[in-house]
């Protein structure tokens, strides 16, 4: 096994020091773990917008000069197809609307329906609206909070709903959240059974799944850990999962061919074929995990955060799948030996 390459030589070491390298990816995996529950409340439904530009700044200047009332103010519709403003009921709907917006700590000055402005001529809606007294992201999540507080406010005949760009991006991540969770439900047993068909046997098939699991982990924990220091979009956690998933079948894939082709029908031990195998499908892997690493290092140069937040996101997943392809895959393929098939 002298003339193996680098690549070729680490994958040796991994299959011979299987214990150390699941130890290892074990701590990884608890460590992230901890933080990757919390990522999605985390990241921030806002970004879309380019940084520096007359949008941004105009928007500075009339959250500085206009006590907040810009376009993360906060809109809150008061509504009855039987009642209008003029209506007991209605009137003190208005009025609670009011009194939660100003006990809001996100919220600067509240102004009340006004006729002509900001109540409808037949007098069946109105609005009230409240200056936001924190940044974009802040509001997002100021509206989470008061969304559900302010519907529940609504009077018999009389619905209340929160509106304005930072309560859509509040819907936004709830929905999105939600999605989330319902594809992964569909897709994952869908998935398993495509992967068993592809490699011929279940144990095979849990590979790619096991690169996945531990590379969405690992990048939701960075995730949630960058979010304290920068905003980051729920963009970033939607294309980390779709690349932790996508990467990490293809990769499994090419090492696992490999490895079988090594190893059965030769005189080689499971850590010999898990070393040629590195030493050839491994570079591959190493070739394109670095080449989609540097091609999505230019996106971080697009004035946007929302963009770059997909690329952080993305990122992030290739770097742990790409990792745990060239240091675990080869520790447990030594490990399974026949048992891969």
């Amino acid at each position: 096994m002298s003339s193996l390459g680098p690549v070729g030589r680490v994958g040796l070491w991994t299959a011979s020091h299987f214990r150390a390298v699941l130890a290892g990816w074990l701590l990884v995996a608890v460590a992230f773990g901890v933080f990757a529950p919390r990522v999605e409340t985390a990241l921030s439904g806002a970004g879309w917008e380019a940084t520096g530009s007359q949008s941004v700044q105009a928007r500075q200047i009339i959250q500085k000069d206009f006590n907040g009332l810009g376009s993360y103010g906060l809109m809150v519709v008061v509504r009855s197809a039987q009642m209008t403003t003029r209506d007991p009921a209605f009137a003190r709907t208005i009025a609670s609307v009011e009194r939660t917006l100003r006990s809001s700590s996100a919220v600067t000055t509240v102004l009340a329906p006004q006729s002509g402005m900001s109540i409808s001529r037949d007098g069946h809606t109105a609005i009230v609206q409240a200056g936001s007294r924190l940044d974009p992201n802040a509001m997002v999540a100021a509206a989470d909070s008061l969304k559900t507080k302010l519907s529940s406010l609504g009077a018999t005949g009389v619905q209340v709903n929160l509106t304005g760009a930072s309560g859509m991006w509040s819907d936004f991540n709830q929905a999105n959240r939600s999605a989330m969770l319902k594809s992964e439900v569909i897709s994952w047993p869908v998935t398993l059974g495509i992967l068993v068909l592809a490699f011929g046997s279940l144990v095979a098939a849990g590979l790619p799944l096991m690169l996945t699991i531990l590379g969405l982990v690992a990048a939701a924990g960075s995730l949630y850990l960058g979010t304290q220091l920068i905003p980051i979009s729920i963009w970033a956690m939607n294309f980390a999962l779709m690349f932790a998933l996508a990467l990490g079948i293809d990769y499994a894939l090419f090492v696992v061919m490999r490895f079988r082709g090594a190893y059965f029908g030769s005189d080689l031990s499971g850590e010999e074929a898990a070393a040629v195998t590195m030493d050839t499908a491994g570079k591959a892997v190493l070739f394109s995990g670095v080449t989609v690493l540097v091609a999505l290092s230019a996106v971080m140069l697009v004035p946007s955060p929302a963009f770059r937040s997909m690329s952080v996101g993305i990122m992030l997943s290739v770097f742990f799948v790409l990792a745990a392809t060239l240091t675990l895959l080869p520790a447990v393929l030594a490990k399974l030996g026949p048992r891969v098939d």
